[in-house]
């Protein structure tokens, strides 16, 4: 392929301060990431997902592009991946881990 170079080659030609602004890009885009984005940067189809979660691949195609969803499924969703969901709220003096979205499964199971 004549007039295309390696993205190694270029790079080594940016000076250490644009590298350093692409490094902080890169990092702020991995921090936030649609479930999809995050599904194809952990190297999963929606077929390996929907085998992890035993459901059919168009249920995780739908879910992937609902704007509301359950704790749950996110979690067994990210879990998939092989992630561990944490949610956590964030405030300008201080972050909260959210502890009671943890296992609802562990939890005892209480009579309707």
């Amino acid at each position: 392929m004549t007039g295309h170079q390696p993205f190694n080659a270029l790079r080594d030609r940016m000076s250490p301060e644009r590298r350093a602004r692409n490094a902080d890009a890169t990092q702020a885009m991995l921090h936030e990431m649609a479930l999809h984005e995050l599904r194809l940067a952990r190297e999963k189809t929606q077929a390996d997902v929907a085998r992890e979660l035993h459901v059919k691949q168009p249920a995780v195609a739908k879910l992937e592009q609902r704007a509301d969803i359950y704790v749950s499924n996110l979690r067994r969703y990210i879990e998939a991946l092989g992630g561990k969901l944490e949610i956590v709220a964030r405030f300008p003096d201080a972050s909260v881990n959210i502890k009671n979205f943890g296992d609802l499964s562990k939890l005892p199971s209480t009579p309707e």
